[in-house]
């Protein structure tokens, strides 16, 4: 157990499930603060595409640095958006969902689709016999071997950087988000929330186009969205795809251990952190995902010892790209070529 300055027992790091009862008065949104946070990262990302648009004519490159920062905003305003479907940003339900609706049509995310499926993502997270719904697919070494040639050509192409970081997060966005794939025959309201959605993007894309022209639309606003598409995939994959995440079979699993154990601790910079809105306190997200985004620092602030637990820097983050498969004799996720000398893979 810990104690804090006024004697108060806490729980150990080891004890995930003390926690979540703990972290439970971190829960409360400031309206006002989280209606300051809207604003300040809309507001600069409505600017600098309005500064992309006009420094066109004066070469491209500088409306490309310029995608730098508004593709940073627009992935603050999806994390904006992932609070609100946890019900985190503002008081009630209402405000929350129709604010992650709207940003939904900013981020080419249906809110509703991807709030359920995000909640089956936290609800799975580690869980060996449940995977395949907000999650990235990853197979054990043992399904790998199982695997014809071509299954495992199929498998390598699709963990292959270019394709998870690259191609990848344009098709999830631009392509796969258009229909509720995964969850096409549980609900028609998922439909129509996603259909809603792509009608809402359609008309502001028409309506920016015949403001501006489709070349300077193409021009201005793709390298944002494809840049923000790859951080945000980025994001998701360090934060569960490390060398010492936690997965077991349900038998073994469990939903808080998991959560403490299986979802990293990204430590980034000042600055990466506050465009990513703290994202990177990923096991403290899972612990307890009802707390707003902008209190998740105070509870590394309070409990220090958390700070250790999965933790991850920006240069350790980059050797999790080969982590592609998990041993689950080693109990952890191992490169393809560990898998190949452990187990003679041909």
């Amino acid at each position: 157990m810990l104690r804090d300055q006024n004697a108060v027992l806490f729980p150990c790091p080891s004890d995930a499930r003390g926690w979540t009862k703990t972290l439970a008065r971190y829960r409360t949104p400031s309206p006002a603060r989280s209606i300051i946070e809207l604003l300040i990262t809309a507001g600069p990302l409505v600017l600098l595409w309005c500064l992309m648009w006009a420094t066109l004519d004066l070469g491209y490159w500088l409306c490309l640095l310029l995608a730098a920062p508004a593709g940073g905003f627009l992935v603050r305003l999806f994390m904006i958006q992932h609070d609100c479907g946890h019900g985190a940003f503002f008081h009630h339900r209402l405000a929350n969902d129709w604010v992650g609706r709207v940003i939904g049509v900013l981020t080419l995310t249906p809110y509703d689709f991807w709030r359920r499926t995000h909640a089956i993502h936290h609800s799975t997270s580690g869980n060996l016999d449940r995977r395949g719904i907000g999650d990235i697919d990853t197979l054990t070494v043992h399904e790998y071997l199982a695997r014809s040639q071509w299954g495992r050509l199929r498998y390598r192409v699709y963990r292959h950087p270019i394709i998870m970081f690259g191609l990848g997060p344009a098709y999830l966005f631009i392509v796969r988000n258009r229909l509720p794939i995964g969850l096409m025959r549980c609900d028609w309201q998922l439909w129509i929330s996603t259909m809603g959605t792509n009608a809402a993007i359609a008309a502001l894309v028409a309506a920016v186009i015949w403001l501006v022209g489709t070349r300077t639309f193409l021009f201005v606003h793709m390298p944002i969205m494809l840049l923000a598409a790859s951080i945000g995939v980025w994001l998701f994959y360090v934060q569960h795809q490390f060398e010492d995440t936690v997965w077991a079979h349900q038998r073994n699993w469990n939903l808080h251990m998991a959560a403490l154990r299986g979802s990293s601790y990204y430590d980034l910079p000042g600055i990466l952190r506050w465009f990513t809105a703290n994202i990177g306190v990923h096991h403290i997200h899972h612990l307890c995902s009802r707390i707003p985004c902008y209190r998740l620092p105070l509870v590394l602030r309070d409990y220090p010892d958390l700070s250790g637990i999965g933790r991850l820097t920006l240069v350790e983050s980059f050797r999790c790209v080969r982590l592609v498969l998990w041993d689950e004799s080693q109990q952890r996720l191992v490169s393809f070529r560990e898998a190949h000398q452990r187990y003679a893979l041909v």
